[in-house]
């Protein structure tokens, strides 16, 4: 039980370790790729603002011109003052950022394809460190041109479309460096923060087992306590029994004698269940291949006269045989515990079904009654000890809370899980035990 505990204490810190550890990584590297981004397209947007194709009258198109008259390097000299900026280019915005004289502009690779209105490449602007061929760009112009997006990211270059009145400018930027160097950051934050990760769990494995040791010492103190008081005190209670008994031959019947006879029995009741509470929690038992439907169906008929005598209606199928792998006393307590419970808190004149089949790998046993629906909070307290849903019956007859909880003992000893369920008036308990595999 401690070590499922543990398990899941473990569990719950790493999740959320990770999910922080992931998060915060996501918000780092979305917010910077998008400040990294949102300057490139500026300084893409501030290089075509700047660009402008001058106009030949015999040729009509001649070598591109930086706005205010610099041809662009290596150009031959004498050439034609290139034409004004169309008037329906956007004006520069005066708020923008400037990009013109930093370094980051300046060692920047740029391109840009000036295309007719008709599709055709007018003139293609290469740099002298280009990795594309004047082609390619070309076939990249186009295909960007035909998208009808004005920006964007095509093969590694971030694109601007700029309408220049008589033609479209295309310039790229080459984005290789930046996502380069964002996927080595994030590798090796990958690689780094996963032997972090695995650090921290190793730690969190050694922390939850320091937080578990003093539930755990304290839970078999409890364990070896009831069983302990178990024993001493069935001593006292077998002479109390012989000691009312003799005196109840000498002065015959008496009120207070039947008292003390009928405390004694409840005492003795308390007593075997909490020694039967600690062999089962302590006790491995012995186990064998059973036959689960006949054996269920066997501790089901002597529950049928009860079940007449309250007035309630019983109805139970178990039709094909199932075997598992576990210990028949145990697994007889099991369903009697069950079909007790269900009993006693079945509303007058209710029904209660037992049924048990198999689902998938399990076998399945459920008792259900009519009864008062167990609200969720109470639902995995039932199973503790001492622990009773109906604070109002803690005195009733000779139940004390145990039941539940040697139920939910036999179950773990089988490898299987109990739970309860409340619906439509009903309440289900429902044990899953592994069906034996076939030899």
């Amino acid at each position: 039980m401690f070590k499922k505990t543990r398990w899941k204490i473990v569990i719950t810190i790493m999740t959320v370790l990770v999910l922080l550890w992931a998060g915060t990584l996501g918000i780092i590297y979305g917010s910077s790729y998008y400040e990294v981004s949102n300057r490139n397209r500026d300084m893409l947007r501030q290089h075509a603002g700047r660009y402008l194709l001058p106009h030949d009258t015999e040729s009509g198109i001649s070598e591109p011109f930086i706005e205010g008259g610099m041809p662009k390097p290596g150009a031959e000299s004498g050439m034609p003052e290139p034409f004004a900026e169309p008037k329906s280019v956007p004006a520069p915005d005066p708020g923008a950022p400037h990009f013109k004289d930093t370094p980051a502009f300046q060692l920047s690779i740029f391109y840009s394809v000036a295309i007719s209105k008709d599709g055709q490449v007018l003139t293609v602007n290469n740099s002298q460190n280009a990795v594309y061929e004047d082609e390619e760009l070309e076939a990249i112009a186009l295909e960007v041109a035909e998208s009808g997006r004005t920006d964007g990211i095509k093969s590694n270059l971030i694109y601007y479309i700029a309408d220049k009145g008589s033609y479209l400018l295309i310039t790229f930027m080459d984005n290789t460096v930046m996502r380069e160097s964002m996927t080595t950051l994030f590798r090796y934050t990958l690689i780094f923060g996963g032997f972090a990760i695995l650090a921290l769990f190793f730690l969190a494995l050694y922390l939850a087992g320091k937080i578990i040791q003093p539930l755990e010492e304290s839970y078999k103190k409890q364990k070896q306590f009831i069983s302990d008081a178990g024993h001493e005190l069935k001593t006292p209670l077998a002479v109390v029994s012989a000691n009312a008994e003799l005196l109840s031959r000498e002065i015959g019947k008496n009120q207070w004698l039947s008292n003390i006879h009928y405390e004694n029995e409840r005492m003795g009741i308390l007593v075997g269940q909490l020694l039967e509470l600690a062999r089962t929690e302590d006790v491995t038992p012995q186990m064998e291949s059973v036959e689960l439907c006949r054996l269920v169906k066997g501790e089901v008929l002597p529950f049928e006269s009860v079940v007449f005598e309250k007035g309630l209606i019983l109805g139970w199928e178990a039709p094909n045989p199932l075997y598992v792998n576990g210990n028949s006393t145990q697994l007889k307590q099991l369903t009697s515990i069950l079909l007790d419970n269900a009993i006693r808190y079945c509303h007058p004149h209710g029904e209660i079904t037992l049924s048990l089949k198999a689902v998938r790998s399990h076998a399945v046993l459920s008792v259900s009654n009519d009864g008062t629906e167990i609200p969720p909070a109470q639902r995995k307290q039932i199973f503790e000890r001492f622990y009773r849903a109906d604070t109002a019956r803690n005195s009733e007859g000779s139940h004390y809370g145990l039941g539940l909880s040697i139920a939910k003992a036999i179950v773990s000893a089988h490898h299987g899980k109990i739970e309860v369920a409340c619906r439509s008036g009903k309440v289900e308990f429902i044990v899953r035990i592994p069906l034996q595999k076939p030899v």
